[in-house]
Formats: structure tokens, sequence, C-alpha cells
């Protein structure tokens, strides 16, 4: 089987998966993330067919809707790729980049690192920040009925993997504990260049934000 046949059924198979997923880990995040790591990889020296995959495949099995189980995605990818007669090399490849692309916190350390996941790193996180960040920062609240802010509860930028995996703070708080940290975190100069401008979005809203919270306009 050729390398587009075998992207063009990875689609199919992830749209078909996600058809009832949370509004922001839908199949319209992995086409966002999808194009976004092939405008990235453009000026990059990177295998394409294993970025393809990896878009498509990052979020298959989002480990926060599985009650934190970080192997149901690596595993049900390698399932649907061995059944696509991809060589074993890039089903570990994929494999390794689901288990390390997610931000799980501040203090996490990823275990592997690939031109391929720099790629696919800076596309996933620049979908979480700008205007289309914010939007499924909030959606994602709603979906897990938290506050949008409480003053009492201030952002915790000092929390372990598990403590992040199970907060349950305000949505505000989120900005803070991980969105205004990744335009720091880019990997690829693409990525930091775009995710400067979204950055700058996101301060603006918070200012405009704490301004009405307050009463100020």
């Amino acid at each position: 089987m050729d390398k587009q046949q075998i992207i063009s059924n990875t689609e199919t198979f992830v749209k078909a998966t996600l058809k009832n997923a949370e509004g922001g880990h839908d199949w319209f995040h992995i086409l966002r993330v999808w194009n976004n790591s092939k405008l990235i990889a453009q000026h990059e020296n990177v295998n394409l067919f294993i970025v393809e995959l990896g878009a498509l495949l990052h979020d298959i099995a989002d480990s926060k809707f599985y009650d934190g189980d970080e192997t149901i995605g690596p595993k049900i990818a390698r399932k649907f790729l061995e059944s696509q007669f991809v060589e074993n090399s890039v089903i570990v490849h994929i494999e390794n980049i689901i288990s390390n692309i997610s931000f799980k916190g501040g203090n996490f350390k990823q275990s592997f690192t690939s031109p391929e996941l720099d790629v696919l790193q800076d596309a996933d996180r620049l979908d979480a920040i700008g205007a289309v960040g914010i939007a499924r920062c909030f959606n994602y609240g709603g979906f897990k009925n938290r506050q949008l802010y409480n003053p009492a509860l201030p952002p915790n930028l000092n929390m372990t993997k598990e403590e992040y995996k199970n907060s349950k703070a305000p949505t505000i708080n989120h900005f803070y504990e991980k969105l205004l940290l990744l335009k720091d975190k880019m990997n690829t100069q693409t990525g930091k260049k775009i995710a400067k401008e979204r950055h700058q979005y996101m301060e603006t809203f918070l200012k405009q934000f704490f301004n009405e919270w307050d009463g100020l306009k």
C-alpha cells in the first residue's frame, strides 16, 4: 500500500473514531494540527509521512477522556497502523510521539525527542493558544463543569504531573498553568513566530476579561 493511501485511510479512521468527541479534541482539532504540522514541516528536515501520521493519530484516544490512561492512544494507533502494514519502526515512532506530545504540567520531562515530534508538538501547541485556543479552553471547562474564574483559587505553577492531570481548577487558571507557557516552549522557528502573535492575543483577552470581571469597563 502506498503512503498516500495509508494517509487517506488514516484520515477516514480518525474521522470515524472521533465523530462524537468533545469539541476541543474532535476531528477539526486534528485537521488544524495536521495543517499546522504541514506548514511547519516545510521549513524542517523531517519525514513527512511520520509527521502526517503523527498529526492524524496524536489524539486518537486522549488520556484525559480515559481516566488518565496514557497507554490507550499508542495501542489504538499501533493496531490501526499494523492493519495498514506500516513498518514497525514507523509505528514505534508514532507511539513515542503520542506518548510525548502533550503538555503534562510544568515539571514533566519528555522521554523521547525527534525532529518529527518537534514539528508536531509545535503544531498541537499552536492550536492551544490564540483565538482557537481560548475557545477550546472554555469549551473544555464547560464540558467539565468548571468555574470560569475564582479569585480565591490562584493558579498553581508548581504542580506535579499527577496534580496537573487531576486538577479541577477554574478555567482561567489554565491560561497561567499552561497556555501562557507554551510560547517559550516552541521548538521550531515557524512555531515560535506564529506563537508570538497568538500569545499576545491571549494577553489582550485576559486584560479585557479581568477589567470586565472587576467592573472597570
